[in-house]
């Protein structure tokens, strides 16, 4: 079958909007946007939902839809851009300046692979079709963001993945 039901879209929206809120606000720079971003990326996931085709989870789809509206509606970018495009960040880097430089040193690839892994509780198969790399570049980004994390605030351990949670 072709296409997704509206079910499932409601549903997915429901499980995960605050994943996709939280995670956006890190593209966005507020979470008042972000919510905007995942209105709009969930109102075009169901006006578009014949065109699922099923080649990824159909969260996988709506990351994609989701980060092309928080990107201005780029609809020609096929993935997540890995560059410095991609301006991803805490909300409020003055709760926890430490981390927020920490996590701005990131190169732009390591950084959105960490917030979309541990913002945004994506499991490492769906920020591999997110952002179009391979599961094995996935977890080289996040071990070398952790251990860089880590390093710039000062610990020896490299972080585990209750990072954010």
């Amino acid at each position: 079958m072709m296409g997704a039901s509206r079910g499932e879209i409601e549903a997915l929206y429901r499980a995960r909007y605050v994943g996709f809120r939280r995670a956006l606000a890190s593209v966005t720079g507020s979470y008042e946007s972000a919510h905007d971003v995942v209105q709009e990326a969930f109102a075009r996931a169901l006006a578009e939902r014949r065109r699922f085709r099923g080649e990824a989870p159909l969260g996988v789809w709506v990351w994609r839809i989701a980060l092309r509206v928080a990107l201005d509606g780029r609809a020609d970018v096929a993935y997540v851009p890995l560059d410095e495009t991609l301006d991803v960040g805490l909300v409020e880097p003055a709760r926890d300046p430490e981390l927020s430089a920490a996590l701005r040193a990131l190169p732009p690839r390591r950084r959105l692979v960490f917030f979309l892994r541990y913002f945004a509780d994506l499991s490492y198969e769906d920020i591999a079709s997110v952002c179009g790399i391979s599961e094995g570049t996935v977890a080289a980004a996040l071990a070398q963001g952790r251990a860089a994390v880590a390093n710039a605030l000062g610990e020896p351990e490299a972080l585990g993945e209750e990072v954010a949670k």
